[in-house]
């Protein structure tokens, strides 16, 4: 429709004729979608053969034997992570659905910086792929990582949750919400912290000229008919070459979790275990998460030990004047040793969730019993590197 207005504005400014500028990008654009359709064709032919020997299987190599795409330019950006990277937005190579952040609506603020877009994704991801949408999720997210998360009857108690759990690094960062933003909601982020992206599904009457006496804050509408049920393949490059993966996601249904220790849990030790879960994920390996009633209470992630990771978050909690008696505790990987298990049986932890799967696994299982705590395992890894 878009393309319809630009052709007839043409078409009249230029008295029925159009100019060459414009004829140039109409045939870029036509040159890009028969590309599209060469692409289809070669990647067919790569995959397909009468030659058993040769053939490649989804299963072998889900993306065929050449990666080859007519990629868009979404937009270009001022830089890269610093000044003196040159950096750019295209669409996703090898996702052909025009669904996710990339096709957000700025509603206001300049355009987005390659930071911004980093910690924009994580935000959103982590919010939007919460499976229970009946009630409200907030996370702030400041370099990549989350600070604070939580959840609660309305946006406005999750956002005031989520930016308790860590009021220091909440400055300057992103914030992303399941629900649609209210007055109330906005003029409690705005007056009380610098945000420099602020992710919902949309706005209600009203949010608009709040928001617009902050016009440094960047506002991104995601509404839910651009979002995908499932995360879109993830493109990752290194030296030489490029890295794909599927998006991660979680496979393992809470039915298929194992009590290691035998006892039944009550509904809200389940809810709390679950959004651990949920949250640990999204945090930088190695990871470890504590939380209560649907909040977070210190995040320790991106460690090259387990044990540190602990550490960090319980020394955030008690930066916040936050016990942790009775919380639970979330490890995005199994337990090597059972010196974490030691530290939360010092913090008051009452139950841990982690993937399991350590040849020490025993001794694992053992110390939580050893102190009391409730130990679930999920048989589900969740690395994010």
């Amino acid at each position: 429709m878009q393309k319809c207005v630009c052709f007839l504005e043409e078409l009249s400014i230029h008295q029925g004729a159009t100019s060459l500028a414009y004829r140039a990008q109409l045939a870029t654009d036509a040159f890009l979608h028969a590309a599209e359709y060469d692409v289809a064709i070669a990647q067919y032919f790569l995959t397909y053969t009468d030659h058993p020997a040769t053939e490649v299987s989804p299963d072998t190599a889900p993306w065929g034997k050449a990666l080859m795409s007519a990629v868009p330019l979404r937009m270009a950006l001022r830089y890269g992570e610093n000044p003196h990277q040159r950096a750019a937005l295209y669409a996703n190579p090898v996702s052909s659905h025009a669904f996710g952040l990339a096709q957000a609506l700025l509603i206001q603020g300049k355009p987005l910086s390659y930071n911004n877009w980093l910690d924009a994704d994580a935000a959103w991801q982590l919010t939007h792929q919460w499976p229970n949408h009946d009630i409200a999720f907030c996370a702030i997210i400041k370099h990549n990582t989350p600070c604070g998360v939580a959840t609660a009857e309305t946006a406005l108690a999750a956002y005031e949750r989520a930016y308790a759990a860590d009021p220091t690094s909440a400055f300057g960062g992103v914030i992303a919400l399941n629900l649609p933003l209210d007055p109330t909601t906005a003029k409690t982020i705005l007056s009380r912290q610098f945000v420099e992206v602020l992710i919902v599904p949309a706005l209600l009457p009203g949010v608009e000229s709040i928001l617009a006496d902050k016009p440094a804050c960047r506002v991104l509408v995601l509404p839910p008919q651009l979002t995908e049920c499932v995360p879109a393949p993830t493109v990752r490059s290194i030296d030489g070459g490029i890295l794909v993966q599927d998006g991660d996601t979680f496979l393992q249904a809470r039915a298929t979790w194992e009590v290691m220790n035998g006892t039944d849990l009550p509904e809200t030790l389940w809810a709390d275990l679950q959004f651990a879960w949920h949250v640990v994920a999204f945090v930088r390996s190695n990871a470890i998460v504590y939380v209560r009633n649907g909040q977070t209470l210190g995040i320790g992630g991106g460690q090259t030990s387990r044990v540190f990771a602990a550490e960090i978050a319980a020394l955030k909690a008690a930066q916040q004047h936050c016990d942790l008696q009775s919380c639970v505790m979330a490890s995005d990987a199994f337990f090597p040793f059972r010196d974490s298990i030691d530290l939360a049986a010092k913090q008051g932890v009452r139950a841990i969730i982690s993937p399991g799967g350590s040849k020490r696994d025993p001794e694992v299982i053992a110390a939580a019993k050893e102190h009391g705590i409730i130990l679930v395992f999920t048989h589900e890894r969740h690395f994010r590197h």
